[in-house]
């Protein structure tokens, strides 16, 4: 059985503050965690879209993306499969680091979903999310963080 760490207190948060879909995978063997999160849209017109394993679809748009919590020493992924990348440390990270991630993963996904819709009226070729990597870690200048949890230890 695991010991309590920033898995729970991450699973924690986002089931309280985050409103899509999500879903939370532990990678024990890799020291990583992924957090999977899911967009829906209507596609009202019917506009034909082709996903990234070459499937055309007229129907209502479902995008996953994806978060890795990783260890720098330990973890081993390919960044470009991922929305983004978070390394925690031996230390672990902070209930306040954990709260802050959850409410910029947030904003980013209500943008997102609001680039989703503006795409499926617009010409464009191709969508994809964007996590603002500068953004978020000026916004963790100024957070204040006090107690550490660990990766989960089993």
């Amino acid at each position: 059985m695991a010991k309590y760490g920033f898995l729970d207190v991450l699973d924690e948060e986002m089931s309280k503050n985050f409103s899509y879909d999500f879903e939370i995978n532990w990678d024990k063997r890799n020291f990583a965690v992924e957090v999977s999160f899911l967009l829906e849209a209507a596609n009202p017109e019917g506009v034909v879209l082709l996903d990234a394993d070459g499937v055309e679809s007229e129907e209502n748009v479902l995008y996953e993306d994806t978060v890795i919590f990783y260890h720098p020493k330990k973890s081993k992924f390919s960044e470009e499969d991922y929305l983004a990348g978070v390394a925690y440390s031996d230390k672990g990270l902070s209930r306040e680091y954990i709260a802050y991630f959850v409410a910029f993963l947030q904003e980013t996904a209500d943008t997102g979903l609001d680039a989703l819709m503006d795409f499926l009226s617009s010409e464009e070729e191709e969508f994809m999310l964007e996590f603002n990597q500068e953004k978020f870690e000026q916004g963790l200048e100024t957070l204040a963080e006090t107690t550490f949890f660990k990766y989960p230890r089993y």
